[in-house]
C-alpha cells in the first residue's frame, strides 16, 4: 500500500443469483494517489463478481507481480488472478502461467477497445483467460458511488449487474471479449 493511499471502507451486500452466492463483505480499499475513483470502483465490482472468502485485494498500483485481486488456495497456489484496466500483454501471459484462472476487467471506452485489438491475437492462446469490457458509461456511473464509507448492494442476475447505495442505482452490462476455453 502506498504511504499516501486514501482508505475507503465498504460494506458490500452481494446477491448473485447466477452463482447462488448471498453474502455480506466488509472490505477496505486503499486508493493509490494515482488511482481514480473509476478504477477503484471497477476493482470493487470485480470483487463482487468473484466474491469468495479467500478473495483478496492486491497491494495496489505499482506492486510488481501482484494483481488487483487474487484468490489463493490453502497451499498458496493461485486459483484466480484478476487485473483491472489495460494491463500489458506480458503481465497477462505471466498471470496465465501462474494462476488456474485469469480475468481482466477492461474499461475506458475506445482506449480499452484499442488495447484489446492490439493484443487479442497473441492472447487467444491463453485458455484460462477471460477478458471482459465494462462500457464507459457503466464504469463512470460506478465512480459516482465512491465515498470514503460505502454501504452498497450488488445484485447479479443473468449477467446483469445492479449496484446501488440506497439512493442511486447503477446498471452495468458487461461485454465478454474473450471467454476462457478450459
Amino acid at each position: 500500500m502506498a504511504p499516501n493511499a486514501t482508505i475507503f471502507k465498504a460494506t458490500l451486500h452481494i446477491a448473485d443469483m447466477d452463482r447462488h452466492y448471498y453474502e455480506d463483505h466488509a472490505v477496505t480499499l486503499a486508493r493509490h494517489p494515482s488511482e481514480t475513483d473509476e478504477r477503484m470502483m471497477v476493482r470493487l465490482l470485480a470483487f463482487a463478481l468473484h466474491a469468495h472468502e479467500a478473495l483478496a485485494f492486491g497491494r495496489g498500483i505499482g506492486a510488481e507481480g501482484e494483481p488487483a485481486l487474487w484468490q489463493k488456495d490453502l497451499t498458496g497456489s493461485i486459483d484466480l488472478w484478476i487485473e483491472v484496466g489495460q494491463p500489458d500483454e506480458r503481465t497477462i501471459r505471466q498471470a496465465s502461467g501462474r494462476a488456474r484462472q485469469v480475468a481482466v476487467y477492461a474499461y475506458g471506452g475506445r482506449a480499452a477497445d484499442q488495447w484489446w485489438n492490439d493484443i487479442r491475437s497473441t492472447l487467444s492462446r491463453c485458455r484460462n483467460l477471460t477478458v471482459v469490457n465494462i462500457p464507459q458509461d457503466g464504469s463512470r456511473a460506478l465512480a459516482q458511488l465512491a465515498q470514503r464509507s460505502m454501504d452498497l448492494h450488488c445484485s447479479i442476475q443473468e449477467g446483469q449487474i445492479l449496484m446501488g447505495d440506497g439512493t442511486t442505482a447503477v446498471q452495468v452490462d458487461l461485454a465478454t471479449l474473450h471467454p476462457a476455453t478450459m
